[in-house]
């Protein structure tokens, strides 16, 4: 689904990104893994597009290389979803997820039943599709930009840090709910976080940067048993709790 050769990131003395090279097979859920500032979103942007990486470095989507030129073509085939949700306030959710078709020039019809399926997928209540986003709760709020991202049926599906602003009660419930969605819709999901057991939940395999690299790539298991380098242990153990109850 995506290749990734040689990208590099550089803004103007910080090196963001340092000769990444990942193949991202369809069908799967690849966790970008790190602490933050380690390049996860910048390589996530540079997947569909928004950002170009420095000379020499490509990204390939379905065999066809990314360029400026066909980048937003390519993202109507893409659902990005950014940290906290990226909502326009001034629009209801019906609004929000049926932006893009519309645009696209989807008839009314299509556009209603596409909207009724993402919500029956999501379990997000239809008399909210009316709301306002400042008019949903954290958890609603998040159900409606996935449904924006999945609105034109893409074969990529990007996530960064979708949860992230969530407190852990509704956290944990929308990490079922999309481990069902995408098990579901078999479609090809990247997703950036910074919690281990997230990760590990989720993610068909697991991508550890730091500094801009990759440090190991792997199942949870394979990270926990097999670590390639003490940073991978160490940052283990950084989000085991210390107190056993």
């Amino acid at each position: 689904m995506l290749e990734l050769k040689n990208i590099s990131k550089t803004y103007g003395q910080t090196k963001a990104l340092k000769s990444i090279n990942l193949s991202i097979p369809a069908g799967k859920t690849m966790v970008l893994l790190g602490q933050s500032g380690c390049g996860k979103s910048t390589l996530i942007r540079i997947m569909n597009g928004l950002i170009q990486a420095d000379n020499g470095g490509t990204v390939y989507f379905e065999d066809v290389q990314i360029t400026p030129k066909n980048a937003l073509e390519l993202r109507h085939k893409m659902g990005y979803v950014i940290q906290e949700g990226g909502l326009f306030p001034h629009l209801t959710a019906y609004q929000n997820i049926s932006l893009m078709a519309h645009y696209l020039g989807w008839t009314e019809d299509r556009i209603g039943k596409q909207v009724t399926k993402l919500t029956q997928l999501t379990q997000f209540p239809p008399e909210g599709l009316n709301r306002f986003p400042s008019q949903l709760s954290g958890g609603q709020r998040q159900r409606v930009s996935l449904m924006r991202a999945l609105a034109l049926d893409p074969a990529l599906l990007l996530l960064d840090e979708p949860l992230g602003a969530l407190d852990p009660m509704i956290r944990s419930g929308l990490q079922a709910d999309l481990k069902h969605i995408f098990q579901t819709l078999g479609k090809t999901v990247v997703i950036v976080t910074h919690d281990i057991s997230e990760a590990g939940f989720l993610g068909d395999a697991i991508v550890l940067l730091r500094d801009g690299q990759i440090v190991q790539q792997g199942s949870l298991t394979e990270l926990v048993h097999t670590p390639s380098d003490p940073f991978v242990t160490q940052f283990i153990n950084a989000q085991r709790s210390p107190i056993e109850l």
